[in-house]
């Protein structure tokens, strides 16, 4: 059987065979253009933006790995293809909006930092005392919000830390508004033979600051009683910030 080419289909099967030729010399001309370009850089590493990276990660997909080591030049086939699979894992990473989920955001360390030295510092002080310490700070946080910093870090409640506090700790963390008393002793002759005096100090910790308090032969009840209004009286004692007081 005889197949006769009308004249249209032999129009186009000239136009056809045309184009190609001209694609194909196009192609042979950017190909050699590339070349030199590559002569002349030597093996100066060429850096490409991101753009430029996209556009060659495109192009050079729909081409292939057989075309791409004819015609790349610029950078090897598996570097174009590495491109391309790095914009798909891009299309479809979601980190960003996992990053920007709903909700309250997470307390800045400085105020969890805050939190858990405040509590250790502190071992009488509940969820809600810590929560306004912090508020006059500055730092606006819900007593929940304390309540689990503390657990996170294995800080237990204030009642539980009360009981299991050691003296180190209690020391530690009111050294500042803590002073001691004490008693020494000194022997004076007087007409009646050997006499013993009971001499009392107060000293402030923190600063070692001592203050003498006062001596008798008779350190009774009623001595003690007006050595302690003694100490505690007006705008200048000693008493001054002490919260708690130390006796052997």
């Amino acid at each position: 059987m005889n197949f006769v080419l009308q004249p249209w289909q032999l129009f186009f099967a000239i136009l056809a065979g045309w184009v190609n030729q001209r694609q194909q010399a196009t192609i042979d001309y950017q190909w050699t253009e590339n070349q030199v370009l590559r002569e002349l850089l030597g093996k100066k590493r060429i850096l490409l933006n991101d753009d430029q990276r996209r556009r060659l990660a495109v192009k050079g997909k729909i081409l292939g790995r057989k075309l791409l080591e004819q015609l790349a030049t610029i950078v090897t086939p598996d570097t174009i293809l590495r491109w391309h699979r790095q914009l798909i894992a891009e299309k479809w990473d979601y980190s960003d909006q996992r990053q920007r989920q709903p909700g309250r955001p997470p307390t800045a360390p400085a105020v969890v930092e805050l939190v858990v030295k405040l509590a250790r510092e502190n071992p009488t002080w509940g969820y809600d005392r810590i929560q306004g310490a912090l508020a006059n700070l500055g730092h606006e946080i819900s007593d929940t919000t304390v309540a689990n910093i503390l657990k996170k870090h294995g800080i237990e409640p204030a009642a539980e830390r009360r009981r299991k506090t050691s003296w180190r700790a209690f020391i530690k963390a009111h050294w500042d508004v803590l002073a001691s008393i004490d008693f020494t002793t000194v022997e004076v002759w007087s007409t009646g033979g050997l006499v013993t005096y009971y001499l009392l100090f107060v000293m402030k910790v923190a600063t070692r600051q001592v203050q003498f308090a006062g001596c008798t032969v008779h350190p009774d009840a009623a001595w003690m009683q007006q050595v302690a209004r003694n100490l505690t009286d007006g705008l200048e004692s000693f008493r001054g910030g002490t919260r708690y007081l130390l006796m052997d």
